[in-house]
């Protein structure tokens, strides 16, 4: 039992540690970059240093060279000089500088390859860091669309789901098309209003005789009727 108790808070502590990283993924990723590019700096100054080390090596081998091929010059031409005993000071300081010159090509050769598999590790690390920051970017984008997803959506505090707002946005957008509508009705209707009280206005006008009738009278309508119908009361009439 007690041995099942320890695995369980184990494996809590392990799930509870899993979830932490996987809340703070960003974050521990971004410290992450953080520490390689301090890393990748320190290979610069390191590389840097290979490189001036290098160089002196370089010109200590080339002065070594230098000066064999002179002193080796001098020893020939004292022997041809018959001064072998100069030739034999000579031989001896070319001894010395040979074993100069074969440590300096030994050191140089080992700081060559070491320059090399420095700048080789140096600009695949840049590489890597590189793509790095553009994992961080894509990995910063899919967390925002996973939230989205998620349908959270918070503002001063406060959480919306997508679904709710898009909700929100047609129901404003359906209330304001109706208002519209009622606006353009009333319109017509204020507009109708309006001619019709100017209709009658006019014609109490016309009643009252000031105007040009606007509409025939029961008179107008008489005479018209007795216009029409006296001709054909003419026709009638027997002839005398």
């Amino acid at each position: 039992m007690l041995k099942t108790f320890k695995l369980l808070l184990r494996g809590a502590a392990a799930a509870a540690e899993e979830d932490l990283v996987d809340r703070n993924a960003l974050l521990i990723l971004d410290q992450q970059i953080r520490e390689v590019a301090t890393g990748i700096e320190a290979s610069k100054r390191a590389l840097a240093l290979a490189m001036a080390q290098e160089s002196a090596e370089a010109r200590r081998l080339a002065d070594a060279e230098m000066r064999l091929t002179d002193l080796e010059a001098r020893a020939v031409a004292a022997l041809q000089g018959g001064r072998e005993d100069l030739a034999g000071e000579a031989a001896q300081a070319i001894v010395t500088l040979e074993a100069e010159r074969d440590a300096a090509r030994t050191a140089h050769a080992g700081l060559r390859d070491e320059v090399a598999s420095l700048r080789r590790a140096h600009l695949d690390a840049g590489r890597r860091l590189d793509a790095l920051h553009r994992g961080r970017r894509v990995a910063q984008a899919a967390e925002a669309v996973r939230r989205l997803r998620a349908g959270r959506l918070r503002d001063a505090g406060e959480r919306s789901t997508l679904a709710e707002a898009e909700a929100t946005l047609a129901r404003l957008r359906a209330r304001q098309g109706e208002d519209a509508a009622a606006d353009a009705a009333l319109d017509v209707i204020e507009e109708a209003a309006g001619s019709a009280s100017a209709e009658a206005a006019a014609n109490k006008l016309a009643a009252a005789g000031f105007g040009p009738r606007t509409a025939p009278s029961l008179d107008d309508v008489m005479a018209r009727l007795r216009a029409k119908a006296a001709p054909s009361a003419a026709t009638a009439m027997p002839a005398a």
